[in-house]
């Protein structure tokens, strides 16, 4: 059975998105990596996206593809950024790549 995905576009909409608005939006959606140095040491803390919580192929900066069972959490984040952010998503047929990187991406869960 060929396994369905959601290829999602985004783009941001620059007149009513500042600087820091646009960096909050890329880390809520990918995470980040925080350092925090403190004395002698380094402290490395990984912070969580929306993606994190399922298997993506990132197409490029503004694209990326994730299971359909999955768009429903995608939707909502896209739905918090919607006077920010303009957005399209298109129903596809994953590739056997593709469909194999998710369902080992589930199993590692």
């Amino acid at each position: 059975m060929e396994k369905k995905g959601v290829l999602i576009a985004f783009s941001i909409k620059t007149e009513k998105t500042n600087g820091s608005e646009k960096t909050k939006f890329f880390k809520q959606l990918y995470g980040w990596t925080q350092s925090v140095p403190k004395e002698n040491k380094t402290y490395t803390y990984e912070r969580k996206g929306v993606l994190d919580e399922m298997p993506y192929v990132k197409v490029n900066q503004s694209s990326f593809i994730v299971p359909e069972d999955d768009f429903d959490r995608v939707f909502e984040f896209f739905e918090e950024w919607s006077s920010k952010v303009m957005w399209k998503n298109f129903k596809i047929l994953l590739d056997e790549e593709t469909e194999k990187e998710f369902d080992e991406w589930e199993e590692d869960e």
